[in-house]
């Protein structure tokens, strides 16, 4: 085993990146930014505590679900969850994430690095309602650097193309949950019932 500890030896190995890579970064969303925000029903938020443990929380809801504030502040709602907090308390011990968001069937993502806060309540709540419920809080978002990533993972990996998924071979939910922890006391049988009907139910409501 070789390993890299060298920024140089790096950089040797990747070579030297393109104009467009290193000039691709602005600290202000573009009208295409907002558009592509705009249609966007799902990201993943990045977030690391002050010892420098780490994060990434997949969000979702109907596409258009971040809100805009101006050309450096995006909000992102926030709907009940598992309550663990992971990210949140991060954020609370060091504000630094990073976010990318996703357009199925599109193989390039929008990325976004800034600072961020919680906010319990302000008046744009009112517009991210959803299925009749306001989210519970917000992550606020302060721009940093911003910009578009090429789509070569996507291609490789084959995301967007049914036609080339392997087959999966692995348990439900539940059968994966009691198989991992097998210290918690309901059944698989009752677990099935929490993941069926019942836990659509529960995507806006505590």
């Amino acid at each position: 085993m070789s390993e890299i500890t060298d920024p140089a030896e790096l950089r040797e190995l990747l070579g030297t990146p393109a104009e467009r890579t290193v000039k691709k970064e602005r600290a202000l969303l573009h009208p295409r930014d907002r558009e592509w925000i705009a249609a966007s029903p799902f990201l993943v938020l990045a977030t690391s505590d002050a010892d420098g443990n780490c994060d990434a929380s997949p969000k979702g809801d109907p596409a258009g679900f971040v809100r805009v504030l101006d050309d450096k502040t995006i909000a992102i709602p926030e709907r009940p969850g598992n309550r663990r907090a992971d990210g949140y308390l991060n954020i609370l011990s060091n504000p630094h994430v990073g976010v990318i968001f996703l357009i199925p069937g599109r193989g390039e993502t929008l990325r976004v690095n800034g600072r961020a806060r919680l906010i319990r309540e302000a008046p744009y709540f009112d517009d991210m309602v959803v299925r009749g419920h306001r989210p519970i809080m917000a992550i606020e978002v302060d721009i940093d650097t911003i910009f578009h990533h090429c789509a070569k993972a996507f291609l490789r990996s084959n995301l967007w193309k049914p036609e080339q998924w392997a087959e999966v071979t692995l348990p439900s939910q539940a059968q994966l949950v009691k198989e991992v922890q097998p210290q918690i006391s309901e059944s698989v049988e009752e677990l099935e019932r929490h993941y069926g009907e019942h836990y659509e139910k529960l995507l806006y409501n505590t």
